[in-house]
């Protein structure tokens, strides 16, 4: 397990209430039939992280930092710096509330507080964790919370009565059932998510700092397919326990039904559980997301990018407070999110073209440039998330 760990980051950043909600969603809504569209995101995630590890391992550089210094023309590098400041930086602050308010709606149906006092103590925790050593602190802690979370979800799907024949099928035979567009836009963007580039790029270098080029990015690659496979494992378990539960049951899916799906294990306890594992998942998100702002910000603008660093302790705690300060008051930054979900659709296609073009530089990565089949799989990747980011942009504004 020493060999693992910022994948996990990845794993824990986009496993979060928006994504358990969603998931939970598309299995209530259309059983197994976009299983393909989580196959795909998790393939696309793959390749998309894999080149950003690399990237930092063999050039000791984050994503931010080579987007900033690839253009010659000075326009185009300010341009650069300002999508990754809004994208990044605003939108993080504005997707902080929604992970701070998604771990305190957890907590607050174990402890008996305010929904205003619950946030405050997630914002709170959140902080001390940042704030208390580093990635070496927050690794162990975010393998007990991912862990924990995904065990009950596996178990209770390997309990249930799954249809194996519907299963195989929605994973193998693409389909868009009626109404169903804007679930598989939402499946996959909660899956691949441009601010993780930016983390993964940028704490792979803390990981595996002194060690051979070579033998790192073997052991990053390692990492990143098994974190983020277990995350598909996790959304997958979390499908088919709501497609068992709701999907042509008759049951009425809600919010405040969701933990049904977890009762073929858990019993009476699926409640509390479920509240811990949206508490679980609400915290992971909460750190991982300042944490990325500070990363991508920081070195945009051409600041060290390590913990110790005023400016980028200064930019995760503004992240951080923003979003509890909006969860506490329980309003909801429209606006900002808006912003952010438009700049966000420009950011991903431009971030997924631009590691096309510099995985390709022999000049800059020499034998660790990308490989026909990379390519392959990465143009693949860029088109549809180009598509993905074209329609987040449009359907903000039909």
């Amino acid at each position: 397990m020493k060999r693992f760990g910022p994948g996990l980051l990845v794993t824990a950043a986009f496993i979060g209430p928006g994504s358990i909600a969603t998931a939970s969603a598309a299995g209530a809504n259309f059983g197994f039939v976009l299983l393909w569209a989580l196959l795909f995101s998790l393939l696309a995630t793959m390749v998309l992280q894999e080149m950003a590890a690399r990237l930092g391992l063999v050039t000791g550089e984050g994503l931010s930092q080579a987007l900033r210094t690839t253009f010659s023309n000075a326009a185009l590098s300010r341009a650069a710096v300002i999508l990754v400041v809004a994208a990044i930086g605003v939108g993080n602050a504005a997707y902080e509330a929604g992970n701070i308010s998604g771990a305190a709606l957890g907590l607050q149906s174990l402890l008996p507080f305010s929904s205003a006092v619950c946030a405050l103590l997630i914002g709170g925790l959140a902080a001390l964790l940042l704030g208390g050593g580093g990635y070496r602190l927050l690794e162990p802690i975010l393998i007990v919370l991912v862990l924990t979370m995904s065990t009950v979800f596996v178990v209770t799907m390997l309990m249930i009565d799954l249809d194996l024949g519907a299963m195989f099928s929605g994973l193998f035979a693409p389909s868009m059932p009626s109404g169903s567009a804007l679930t598989v836009i939402a499946l996959i963007g909660t899956t691949v998510v441009p601010y993780n580039l930016f983390l993964h790029a940028n704490i792979v270098q803390e990981k595996w700092r002194g060690v051979d080029t070579a033998q790192a990015i073997k052991e990053s690659r390692g990492d990143t397919v098994i974190s983020i496979g277990l995350g598909g494992l996790i959304t997958l378990a979390v499908m088919s326990t709501s497609a068992v539960a709701f999907f042509n049951t008759g049951a009425e899916f809600s919010a405040a039904s969701l933990a049904t799906q977890l009762e073929p294990t858990l019993g009476r306890a699926a409640n509390s559980f479920f509240a811990f594992g949206l508490m679980a998942a609400g915290l992971t998100s909460a750190i991982t997301a300042p944490l990325a702002a500070a990363y991508a910000v920081s070195g945009a603008m051409g600041w060290p990018t390590h913990f110790h660093d005023r400016r980028f302790k200064a930019i995760w705690m503004l992240v951080l407070a923003l979003g509890t300060l909006f969860a506490a008051l329980g309003t909801k930054p429209i606006a900002a999110i808006l912003f952010a979900q438009a700049a966000n659709g420009i950011l991903l296609p431009v971030t997924a073209i631009f590691l096309i073009i510099i995985m390709n530089r022999t000049e800059l990565l020499g034998e660790y440039r990308n490989r026909l089949l990379t390519n392959i799989f990465g143009v693949a990747v860029v088109t549809a998330v180009t598509g993905l980011g074209l329609w987040n942009i449009v359907r903000l504004f039909v």
